[in-house]
């Protein structure tokens, strides 16, 4: 069976992150999968082709879509004759409904809606013509997936079709996190933090509903209390040339805050955390809250999308924007013994492992491709 994957992209985001780690969870020993990237190849391109997927480009970089690259289109589905066509994000999901009438037969259709919907306020003008276009257009998908409940929820809330609609959350490969102690201390001694330091963690892109402006104004209340807490924050970005970054760290000592840019080494970075931080007002399902968790982290995070199902009792919820509750969240775990901060972070790895395991999802994934193609 062939399964067509048309991507807004490919980058160090999460649904592209799902992507790669489907494909390399088993996805593709099951089918004969194919990549195409609206834009570039991204980050996540040349992981792709190293489990033998093709990956294509269209090179759409601007609002508007060039006639040429509709014509790559056409060629590559005719050439490929998918019998799936699986759109990711808005703007694939809208490509992959085109790609459907230039492909031969009639292969079936699932889109893949990978955010919360709040509000169009918050989306760029662009996404907000398309999130209202795919919403129009969302009865003739076979199946609608989200990675988490109040997804779903909050789009059907908007208009999109309700009976196609189908859950299947983010899923995680255990065995790619908990990173052993030499490589968590190495990563410390590269950042000269010492051992007996507590290092508060952070991973999202800049961007304003990952607020990182009630982090790091928690982080400043909890400096003046703390002489051995640092922050590491990574993602892209955030580095110290961000002008929109300077007024929120000039009360934090630098020394004490190190701001990392866009890395693909998360998971050794997150093994050299003692607490990780989501301080998001919107979200749908965190990966990184997951990895986090998969990685023996404690986590604080706010009480955003399905973080609250995601961390149950081995962490603590806060409400969005308010950097004094998170602040005080984080105290809680900052001052705890290192053996409860660890028995805390133990505990969520093993709710990562019997609720969210990869194996399982790509699963579900499988299963829904064979019954929509009627080869269960």
């Amino acid at each position: 069976m062939k399964i067509l994957h048309i991507i807004t992209g490919l980058g160090a985001g999460g649904a592209e992150r799902m992507l790669y780690k489907l494909l390399w969870g088993g996805l593709d020993k099951h089918f004969n999968n194919k990549v195409i990237s609206l834009s570039d190849e991204g980050v996540f391109g040349s992981y792709i082709r190293k489990l033998n997927v093709h990956v294509s480009t269209l090179g759409i970089r601007r609002k508007s879509i060039p006639l040429a690259a509709l014509r790559e289109l056409r060629r590559l589905i005719r050439n490929f004759q998918p019998d799936v066509i699986q759109g990711w994000m808005y703007h694939g999901n809208g490509m992959a409904w085109l790609g459907r009438y230039l492909a031969p037969g009639k292969p079936a259709l699932v889109w893949n809606i990978r955010q919360s919907l709040y509000g169009l306020e918050f989306e760029k003008p662009i996404t907000r013509q398309i999130i209202r276009v795919t919403c129009w257009l969302s009865n003739t998908p076979e199946t609608i997936l989200y990675n988490s409940r109040i997804s779903r929820n909050q789009h059907e809330a908007f208009g999109f079709c309700s009976s196609s609609g189908q859950v299947i959350p983010n899923g995680f490969e255990l065995r790619k996190f908990g990173v052993s102690g030499s490589k968590s201390q190495a990563i410390r001694d590269q950042l000269g933090i010492l051992r007996n330091v507590i290092v508060v963690g952070h991973v999202a892109r800049f961007h304003p509903m990952k607020d990182h402006a009630n982090f790091l104004r928690a982080a400043a209340l909890l400096v003046k209390k703390y002489n051995n807490v640092h922050f590491l924050m990574t993602g892209r970005e955030v580095i110290k040339e961000n002008k929109a970054l300077f007024p929120l760290v000039s009360n934090i000592p630098a020394r004490r805050l190190h701001l990392l840019g866009e890395r693909q080494d998360i998971g050794e970075l997150m093994a050299a955390m003692d607490v990780f931080c989501q301080s998001s007002w919107s979200e749908a399902f965190p990966n990184v809250l997951g990895e986090a968790m998969a990685t023996g982290v404690p986590c604080v995070a706010t009480d955003v999308g399905d973080s609250r199902d995601i961390i149950g009792d081995t962490g603590i919820m806060v409400r969005p924007r308010d950097e004094e509750v998170l602040a005080a969240a984080l105290e809680r775990i900052i001052v705890m013994p290192p053996k409860e901060r660890h028995a805390l972070g133990a505990a969520a790895r093993a709710r990562i492992e019997s609720n969210y395991s990869l194996p399982a999802v790509v699963d579900q994934y499988v299963a829904l491709y064979k019954k929509l193609t009627n080869k269960a």
